[in-house]
């Protein structure tokens, strides 16, 4: 998958929100404020963007691109984004507020076919995956370590011209003697991919056996992932089992706890969960507990006066809802990371060498397949209300 794009970054912690209201309100307390105040602390410019900074409207969102110093009129309407692995969060897509909103995600984004692959970042000695699916826009957030490239699939909108490297799909489907989609090359990179401090690893089997199961596990891995989008199912633990409230959850929980022995999830002190596989708890991604983290940004505190400050007056019912599915789709992800092929690169015979990709052209990749393609295929509005040329 040749074309990668750099995560999403804002660059100012309040334009994302676990939840779209609170984002309206800060939107609210913004556009409601004197411009000195804007200018104090609630704005917070950087290099990047000021309250004068005159951009472009992001591609396929209608928001304002006049000065945000005199900005009056409504609220943005929210977006969902993926707010490191295996989260989603609300963004404001105004490009007045971000620092590097990657345009060409945005031309390339649908809510049909599109699926981004996203590097984590690579952290020595940890655990976790080294490439996850995301049906939403990724942003650069990150649990440690720096933030990795995204992968579109599909180079256009509609799932059109997949991000695959000329000539391998049929390089392979030669080796394997079978037809060799594109979208398989991207299943198998999902359910193979390989940590590395240079970036994920994907090693090519020589095994046609190996290689069709790797893809089985692939697509079964996007789509415990995407969650339902894209025309999957919800995930479901299997045997009939799922995570529910056993004792309600405190109107401001500021702890949370596991009892192996039970399976139980305290939330709060009172609030109680159960079961909860401890494969669930105990998932991590670069070293870091994904049920500690989600809970942690959701309660830790913003510093008094800031827009950050803005949120939810206690504990909303939709957050247990995320948590409860949470659960299941760590555990869910848990049990298939136990089933990814063992491919050792070192093994004379194992996996298709460079020289051979190089030898059918496939290697070197074309510089072209490394840009993004040319998708403008409708107006943007650019800065003070110009047409955007590109």
């Amino acid at each position: 998958m040749p074309w990668s794009v750099a995560p999403l970054r804002a660059g100012r912690g309040w334009v994302v929100a676990a939840d779209a209201a609170t984002l309206r309100a800060r939107w609210a307390a913004l556009t409601g404020a004197a411009d000195e105040e804007r200018r104090a602390g609630l704005f917070r410019p950087s290099r990047a963007r000021t309250l004068t900074t005159s951009v472009a409207a992001l591609p396929g969102q209608r928001t304002g691109t006049g000065r945000l110093a005199r900005e009056a009129g409504p609220c943005p309407e929210p977006v969902r984004v993926a707010h490191g692995p295996f989260e989603e969060r609300w963004l404001l897509p105004d490009h007045r507020l971000l620092d590097a909103a990657r345009p060409e995600l945005w031309r390339v984004a649908d809510g049909e076919r599109q699926v981004f692959l996203v590097e984590q970042g690579y952290v020595p000695k940890a655990t976790g995956p080294a490439l996850l699916a995301a049906a939403a826009l990724p942003d650069d957030h990150t649990p440690a370590g720096r933030p990795g490239r995204v992968r579109p699939l599909y180079r256009r909108p509609g799932g059109r011209e997949p991000n695959a490297c000329p000539g391998l799909a049929a390089f392979l489907g030669e080796r394997y003697g079978r037809p060799v989609a594109p979208e398989e090359v991207a299943a198998w990179a999902l359910a193979a991919a390989l940590p590395s401090p240079t970036g994920c690893r994907v090693p090519l089997p020589t095994d046609p056996e190996v290689w069709a199961a790797g893809v089985a596990l692939g697509h079964r891995m996007t789509e415990v992932q995407l969650r339902g989008a894209r025309g999957g199912g919800r995930p479901r633990l299997p045997g009939g089992r799922r995570p529910y409230v056993r004792a309600a959850l405190p109107a401001r929980p500021d702890s949370l706890a596991y009892e192996a022995e039970g399976e139980t999830l305290g939330v709060g002190g009172s609030g109680r969960i159960a079961p909860v596989p401890e494969a669930a708890w105990e998932y991590r991604v670069g070293g870091v507990r994904m049920l500690e983290l989600w809970f942690a940004e959701r309660t830790a505190p913003a510093e008094p006066g800031t827009l950050e400050a803005i949120g939810p007056a206690g504990w909303p019912q939709e957050w247990t809802s995320e948590l409860l599915e949470l659960i299941t789709v760590l555990a869910l992800q848990a049990a298939l990371e136990t089933e990814r092929p063992a491919l050792d690169p070192a093994v004379p015979g194992a996996t298709i060498g460079r020289s051979a990709l190089r030898a059918a052209g496939v290697l070197p990749v074309p510089a072209a397949a490394r840009r993004p393609a040319s998708v403008l295929e409708g107006r943007e509005e650019g800065p003070e209300g110009q047409l955007t040329l590109l």
